[in-house]
């Protein structure tokens, strides 16, 4: 079976080059889908699967800088991303992904960076995980007492207070719909850059909910604004982590090529399913990869690794079955129209 095996010539070890795919075409769907690189899964992902955690984030950061390319470029066609909010948002970005990255660098010296990013991960992912379905709760209450904006019933509003802070510059971002201080977003995208940096993710773990709950975003406009932006900070990580000698381009490689074809469905996919369809599926691939970190750390390998690849796997699946679904209900409607028309 040593076919089944990859070597890596920069970390020094073989790779089970399988799960590499696996996990490219996986978090393609995914990222493509949630609006993120899918990075959140990938950096424990090769972790899992034998990566040394700097080598990991490393890594990781370079292949979703490819990634979001194609993912961003999918969503411009369809009107889902703001360039004005995503420029703004770079500034604080870049500047939180070196922070990030120095404390890595700091961890790894001591010799603790595997212990100290896999519980920071998990204590994220059930921050996120509260917070989706949380404000899912809240949502379906509102909806039953009626009470229905004009983006429908919502559960967490907290940009409405965020957007009274009238710091000069004030700015328009039309296609997001938002007018705000431009302050808001350079700060949420210093926060989730300092997490790119450190956990080896595109941002978009806690971007794309931040620009939800906290700019003001409709969903399927922060999914691809939030692409763009794992795209400017991925292609910095890159930079600065190739700097550092901590990427193993093999890996990078051979899950691009999964990667670039699972983008396709999971970016098509958000036309079928917008708002809280999105945001629910979102929370359950946290939760799944919470689990994974948690049994990585206390030496359950093999679980972790089956939980991980088969939990990218089933969602990546169900996000197919909706695109297939729904592109069979357009064509059927648009067969009864032409139909009719005659």
């Amino acid at each position: 079976m040593d076919w089944l095996y990859m070597y890596m010539p920069i970390a020094g070890f073989d790779i089970f080059w399988p799960g590499l795919v696996l996990i490219g075409f996986s978090v393609g769907v995914i990222g493509g889908f949630f609006g993120m690189g899918g990075a959140w899964m990938v950096t424990p992902g090769l972790n899992i699967l034998g990566f040394p955690m700097a080598f990991a984030i490393g890594s990781d950061i370079a292949h979703i800088a490819g990634k979001s390319m194609v993912s961003t470029f999918r969503h411009s066609k369809f009107g889902n991303v703001d360039y004005k909010l995503g420029v703004v948002m770079v500034i604080g970005t870049v500047i939180g992904i070196e922070v990030g990255a120095q404390i890595v660098m700091w961890l790894e010296a001591l010799g603790k960076v595997g212990p100290v990013v896999r519980w920071v991960y998990v204590g994220v992912l059930l921050l996120i995980a509260f917070m989706v379905f949380y404000d899912y709760r809240k949502a379906v209450k509102a909806r039953a007492r009626g009470d229905v904006g004009e983006r429908g019933a919502e559960g967490i509003t907290w940009y409405r207070t965020l957007h009274k802070i009238k710091i000069p510059p004030m700015m328009h971002f039309r296609v997001a719909g938002i007018y705000c201080s431009a302050w808001l977003p350079i700060f949420v995208s210093f926060l989730t850059g300092v997490l790119a940096g450190f956990l080896g993710i595109g941002g978009g773990l806690l971007r794309m909910p931040a620009l939800v709950y906290l700019v003001g975003c409709p969903t399927h406009i922060a999914v691809g604004t939030d692409l763009f932006e794992v795209m400017i900070s991925g292609l910095y990580g890159t930079f600065t982590y190739g700097a550092k000698g901590r990427i193993e381009m093999w890996a990078v490689f051979v899950m691009l090529c999964g990667a670039a074809i699972g983008a396709q469905f999971g970016t098509v996919a958000t036309k079928y399913a917008k708002g809280y369809g999105i945001r629910v599926a979102f929370g359950l691939a946290v939760l799944a990869c919470m689990i994974s970190i948690i049994l990585k750390q206390f030496k359950y390998d093999m679980s972790a690794t089956v939980l991980i690849l088969g939990a990218v796997g089933a969602i990546s699946l169900y996000i197919i079955i909706i695109m297939v679904r729904g592109a069979a209900q357009e064509l059927r409607e648009k067969k009864e129209a032409q139909q009719l028309a005659a």
